[in-house]
């Protein structure tokens, strides 16, 4: 069993990950060639950081060519469902573990992981067992379905120690909103990911959105 302190370690890396990133677009891919071109359009627009879901069979190829080809992108395996997607994509190269719900037999083996993880949750009580198992930095997902701002203001005095990273309905209109909560590190989406400009390799506008999305993390953390 991995030590509590060693969880507290990985807990303190997730946050600095986390908090890093800013936004953190969650992506699912459909061939190496379209990881490569996402990846590299979301780079130019200055974000260095994304989730990308084990959505697809090629999800995994992709990671490892990612983590391969472009090393300065910080890479985390979303939509992490068992053991198994924690072997793969650690073997895969991940930075970091994102799950959309964290099931007691999940959370323990997120617990035994060697990389950090980002558990997902969407009621106080998940988020409880979550911290009870030495997790501080948590998805809240998906975020605009269960409260939105309203449930992470309520979170903040209960469990004042815990931070968040809301991903679910969350777009270029409202990001700055929620990334001004004192307890949210980070945001989730996919919005300068538009499946039509994924669709007619239209990169410029991803580049342009994410451009934007940086933009919106540097006036928020200046203000």
């Amino acid at each position: 069993m991995t030590s509590t302190a060693s969880v507290q370690d990985r807990q303190a890396h997730a946050a600095d990950l986390l908090r890093n990133a800013g936004v953190l677009p969650v992506i699912t891919v459909h061939t190496l060639d379209e990881a490569r071109a996402i990846a590299d359009a979301l780079l130019e627009g200055g974000l260095n950081t994304l989730e990308l879901t084990l959505r697809t069979p090629v999800a995994i190829d992709a990671l490892a060519m990612l983590k391969r080809e472009r090393p300065d992108i910080v890479i985390g395996a979303g939509t992490i469902l068992n053991a198994e997607n924690i072997r793969a994509s650690t073997d895969a190269g991940a930075d970091f573990l994102v799950t959309p719900g964290t099931p007691a037999a999940l959370a323990d083996a997120l617990v035994d992981a060697s990389i950090p993880a980002v558990p997902g949750a969407a009621t106080p009580t998940e988020f409880m067992a979550l911290r009870e198992r030495g997790f501080r930095n948590c998805k809240l997902f998906p975020a605009s379905a269960v409260g939105g701002l309203a449930m992470l203001k309520g979170l903040a005095g209960p469990l004042h120690d815990m931070r968040f990273c809301p991903t679910g309905g969350i777009s270029e209109s409202n990001a700055a909103e929620f990334l001004a909560q004192p307890n949210v590190l980070c945001i989730g989406g996919s919005w300068m990911l538009d499946k039509a400009w994924i669709a007619a390799g239209d990169w410029a506008r991803v580049r342009e959105t994410a451009a934007r999305a940086a933009q919106i993390v540097r006036e928020v953390r200046t203000a």
